[in-house]
């Protein structure tokens, strides 16, 4: 019996790492319009590819969580090349987090503050569905999310190591916790 139950537990999490791993979420078309964009600070082509969607109109905000607090607006604007009135306008830098669940949180609180009903949440595919999992946790009810996923090239490490944070933080999640 043990051997059978230790079978299948392995078989659906194998199942389940092959979907994470194959299935991975894509990008969201530049006309699909939110009340604001959310890209979490890490892997190459983020923050790039949320600022084209803010200078594309798909949103007229964006908040850029999880800065190092050492990086100034000024120096912000310099790297990616915006300009000091979309800077002024329409985009904030969260320097409160450190993980994605504080980015998360930060998420929320400034969703909050500016009432977004909707929000497009920019950051690695495969980061993707864990990021989703903590701020739905977070952000005030109603708030509809759509994913706007950074293709990359994790390599097979960091997809393990990603989807079992994915399971844990779901099992927490059903604990309550």
């Amino acid at each position: 019996m043990f051997r059978r139950t230790a079978a299948f537990i392995v078989l659906i999490w194998l199942f389940g790492f092959l979907w994470f791993a194959v299935a991975l979420p894509g990008p969201l078309p530049s006309d699909v319009r939110t009340d604001a964009i959310i890209v979490l600070t890490g892997s190459k082509g983020r923050i790039e590819h949320a600022l084209d969607m803010l200078k594309a109109n798909s949103a007229p905000r964006l908040l850029v969580s999880g800065v190092d607090r050492e990086v100034k607006p000024r120096e912000f604007a310099a790297e990616f090349d915006v300009s000091s009135r979309l800077m002024k306008c329409c985009v904030t830098l969260g320097y409160h987090a450190y993980d994605t669940r504080s980015n998360a949180v930060e998420a929320a609180q400034w969703v909050a503050a500016h009432r977004a009903r909707s929000i497009r949440l920019v950051t690695a595919d495969w980061h993707m569905r864990r990021a989703t999992l903590e701020l739905r946790r977070e952000l005030p009810p109603g708030v509809q999310v759509e994913h706007d996923a950074v293709p990359s090239q994790p390599s097979l490490g960091a997809l393990l190591l990603e989807y079992h944070k994915l399971i844990a933080r779901a099992a927490l999640n059903l604990a309550g916790q």
